[in-house]
């Protein structure tokens, strides 16, 4: 399946889960949990209901809504009754009045002699809706839930709320493991879409390992191939994920999404935000990039070294949003009246300088991945640094701690373009600022596309050896957390 490409260790996760709850039929506590967050449009539900299918086992598969708590009650019913459990027909004829009798009785149709399967959708919008939610969600699993043989999936894409669910001090601390699922990997998309190590980096930025946005690339085709007709279809996914995410994320918070515009078309420092948001006060600014970071869809980041700045810049984690706000989001309107053509010809006139930025983070993160190697050594933070006046920048900082370090390992210089190889003046570039900074001798590495001609450079990493550090790591989803049985 095409939406699954990467996804064998999550899937795998949710099969030892209900192996593990078979297992345990008969003692006082066969239940499982895992709590599985991730930002929209990831393939969170998909993952979910893949793994449902192919289990075979007796399940029910509830998605909130975000309405009010006698609709989502009732949506519950409606779930059940479309289910695979096979005492069904027993939670219609009783409509629960409240969570905390609904959740009670659907433990009480729950086979015990065979395990099932639970799944609550959008749980966010239920914490959001229901009066102490949390308290029902864990008072119901200690006393019924848990007791069953059944495997209780929560799903939620608000990624601040799905931490808090599961966080000391909250009723359902330690009820459940943990997932992060995160997007397909470059080398991930490099295989799913037939390209070549330096192309899987562009397909990465473009589609940000989104696999709905991936299922619509036909391999082998280039990315201007793709972008052409994607902006040709008015209802592609590359031009409505954002929006409809967007829509979820802030329904009511126009300045967070004025903030997050103001990012996304390249402003970095609070000052010049402000300024492209439309001359919005500090305090207001303040509170939208709070906001925006809880939901971790926009970075704050500090130069590394061994002194302290303040010289904070901003940046939008996900590259394809960083994409989207830069190239498709301000010129939807142009696309709706199928001029697509003069959108691509804009991305093709700024792509090369968008990219040189954008591509930056998951270079730094690639290569930090590689470490250690060769003469370079593990780095606990793989960073950059700039001052103020931008006069010294140096793309890549190895260094044990961020962001001030006592230690610095390595300095390192990122060039990516087609046909431009990192030569002489880009090594004395490096150096010149290096001196600037310090009068050690600091090992540097080159980062470059199309190779390097530089000599006396302690290492040297390309497109090819870059994406071999996501080989063997997998899709980013992890599992965080062991439940306290």
């Amino acid at each position: 399946m095409v939406a699954f490409i990467g996804r064998d260790r999550e899937l795998a996760t949710l099969d030892t889960m209900l192996r593990a709850v078979d297992a345990d039929i008969g003692s006082a506590r066969p239940g499982r949990c895992l709590l599985i967050r991730g930002r929209r449009r990831i393939g969170k539900s998909s993952l979910v209901e893949a793994f449902v299918d192919r289990a075979a086992a007796p399940a029910v598969f509830y998605t909130a809504a975000g309405t009010s708590a006698e609709a989502e009650l009732e949506a519950l019913r409606e779930a059940v009754a479309g289910s695979t459990l096979p005492d069904r027909e027993v939670f219609a004829e009783a409509v629960p009045g409240n969570w905390t009798a609904a959740l009670r009785q659907l433990a009480g149709i729950l086979p015990d002699d065979r395990p099932s399967v639970v799944v609550i959708d959008e749980v966010p919008y239920l914490m959001d809706r229901v009066d102490a939610f949390e308290g029902v969600l864990q008072r119901a699993w200690d006393r019924e839930l848990s007791r069953r043989p059944v495997l209780l999936v929560l799903i939620g894409s608000d990624l601040s709320m799905m931490e808090a669910l599961g966080s000391y001090g909250r009723p359902f601390h330690q009820r459940g493991q943990e997932m992060v699922l995160g997007p397909l990997n470059p080398a991930e998309v490099g295989r799913m879409l037939r390209l070549d190590p330096a192309e899987a980096f562009d397909a990465a930025l473009v589609t940000g390992g989104l696999p709905l946005i991936c299922a619509a690339w036909q391999p082998g085709d280039s990315l201007w191939t793709f972008l052409q007709a994607e902006l040709a279809n008015p209802v592609s996914a590359l031009l409505v994920s954002a929006e409809r995410s967007l829509a979820a994320e802030f329904p009511d918070s126009a300045n967070a999404r004025e903030v997050l515009a103001a990012i996304g078309s390249g402003e970095r420092t609070f000052t010049n935000i402000a300024r492209a948001a439309g001359g919005i006060a500090h305090t207001s600014l303040t509170r939208s990039t709070d906001v925006l970071m809880a939901k971790r869809m926009v970075a704050s980041e500090l130069p590394v070294w061994t002194r302290p700045s303040k010289e904070r810049r901003y940046r939008v984690t996900d590259p394809y949003l960083r994409f989207w706000l830069r190239f498709i989001g301000p010129y939807l309107p142009e696309i709706e009246r199928l001029r697509g053509d003069v959108t691509l010809r804009r991305i093709r006139d700024g792509w090369t300088a968008w990219r040189g930025r954008a591509i930056e983070p998951l270079l730094r993160e690639s290569f930090a991945r590689l470490l250690p190697d060769g003469s370079l050594p593990a780095a606990q933070v793989v960073g950059a640094y700039w001052n103020r006046s931008s006069t010294i920048e140096i793309d890549i900082v190895g260094a044990d701690r961020e962001p001030v370090a006592k230690e610095v390992y390595f300095l390192g210089s990122i060039k990516w373009l087609e046909r431009s190889p990192f030569d002489s003046h880009d090594l004395a570039a490096l150096q010149k600022h290096r001196a600037a900074l310090t009068d050690e001798p600091v090992p540097l590495v080159a980062v470059s596309r199309s190779g390097v001609t530089a000599t006396s450079v302690d290492a040297v990493y390309g497109p090819d050896k870059l994406l071999t550090a996501w080989e063997a790591g997998g899709s980013g989803g992890e599992v965080e957390g062991a439940a306290g049985q």
